[in-house]
């Protein structure tokens, strides 16, 4: 493989992923909007949101592997120039999604009351009695079908529409977090549970405008034919989707129990928990949008017979991954103590935000490594391999040290 070659493949990425990056960053920007904008209201009201957020994680993660699933299937389509394939991809992808962000929701509300059994600070469980893990719960159903569509918008060579869409949400949530946590007038709004709400109503709004774009604008015609659905479009991306998902729930269940054992330390290491995850998330936007690029290009390379290309994808992925993950650990380091100091007054919670800030540095090119390899195997749909992988290493090495060194040796939040 050529260097100039190379060279060409990472244009070609940074030019697909840049839109999805900041689209993806969007999304998350809430959850960063609602980190400041709950701080206010105090340490218990941050840990509350901590809890919620661990556990949601696990249900993000599982969704979005379905949604992983579908864009790769829209993007062979679409790369083999089968506007009846892509329609079909669409429809049985929305029918997934709203079946499967339904049954979320569902199981999600159903966790709430073992939440006490968990060992969770007893003020912190009070907080979440407002509807604020209700509504968070409901947040699931339009958060998969939106993303859904915009996985229609990255497969077709349209991802700037999602970055449109999607900071339009963040726009929206500014004024409405606003509005309904601190009140207006006479009124003294919902506090913690507003938050919720707030975020609830951007998703949906994003969702209703994403559907309306897939309806109406002429660039996606093609993904809108009257099409049958069939019963093995269905379990085709659901066989993949699946594999995907269990991936992905590897990771966010295992996240989920570093929340939960967190909690045990305190409201004070959960809110310090929540600092780090908000912007840490963010900051992993990138070498996710460089994941679901890069299986999209290796999609759309395999549906078009262009299978020797497939190889300097993967290289020139992992150049654009690592080189971020490299500034980004260098900023973690240089930066941590004003990032915490900026988004809490407490110091107990700024001095244990900065130091786990420390140690999430040292994640960081690992993470990027893997999470871009991820994209190129869904991309060949070779998933199962990567998904055995992830599951050993997050379940066989990840959480039992994290309980060893965090419980058993006593080292706290900064064990885990």
């Amino acid at each position: 493989m050529s260097n100039p070659s190379i060279v060409l493949d990472i244009r070609a990425l940074a030019r697909l992923s840049t839109p999805i990056i900041i689209s993806l960053a969007a999304s998350m920007l809430i959850g960063v909007v609602d980190t400041i904008m709950i701080a206010p209201l105090g340490t218990v009201a941050l840990a509350a949101a901590s809890i919620t957020v661990s556990i949601q994680v696990i249900f993000f993660a599982c969704l979005y592997g379905f949604v992983s699933g579908t864009s790769v299937r829209m993007s062979e389509t679409f790369g083999a120039d089968d506007a009846d394939g892509l329609s079909e991809a669409t429809l049985a992808g929305l029918v997934i999604g709203a079946g499967a962000g339904a049954l979320g929701m569902g199981l999600m509300l159903a966790l709430r009351p073992g939440l006490a059994w968990l060992g969770q600070p007893p003020e912190v469980l009070d907080a979440l009695s407002g509807g604020y893990w209700q509504a968070m719960a409901v947040l699931l159903v339009p958060f998969t079908l939106f993303y859904m569509l915009k996985g229609l918008f990255d497969a077709v060579g349209a991802p700037w529409l999602g970055v449109s869409v999607a900071f339009g949400a963040v726009a929206l949530n500014v004024p409405a977090n606003w509005l309904l946590i601190y009140g207006i007038g006479g009124w003294d709004g919902l506090g913690l549970s507003g938050a919720a709400y707030a975020s609830l109503l951007s998703q949906s709004a994003s969702l209703g405008v994403a559907w309306a774009l897939w309806r109406f604008e002429p660039a996606f015609a093609s993904a809108r034919r009257v099409v049958a659905l069939t019963r093995s479009e269905v379990l085709r991306q659901l066989r993949a989707g699946g594999m995907i998902a269990t991936g992905y729930f590897s990771e966010g269940a295992v996240y989920a129990c570093v929340g939960l054992m967190v909690g045990w330390f305190g409201a004070g290491a959960l809110a310090a928990n929540q600092i780090v995850n908000s912007v840490a998330t963010v900051l992993y936007m990138v070498p996710l949008g460089i994941s679901i690029a890069v299986s999209i290009v290796v999609g759309q390379a395999l549906g078009a017979g262009q299978d020797h290309r497939i190889r300097g994808i993967g290289v020139a992925a992992l150049s654009l991954s690592v080189g971020w993950m490299v500034t980004v650990m260098l900023g973690l380091l240089i930066l941590a103590g004003p990032i915490a100091g900026a988004l809490s007054a407490d110091p107990a919670v700024v001095a244990l935000a900065t130091t786990l800030f420390w140690i999430i540095a040292a994640t960081q090119i690992a993470d990027g490594i893997q999470g871009t390899m991820l994209g190129a195997a869904r991309g060949m749909t070779d998933n199962s391999v990567p998904v055995a992988a992830t599951l050993l290493g997050n379940w066989g090495v990840a959480l039992p040290l994290a309980y060893g060194l965090g419980v058993f040796l006593d080292w706290g939040p900064e064990g885990i």
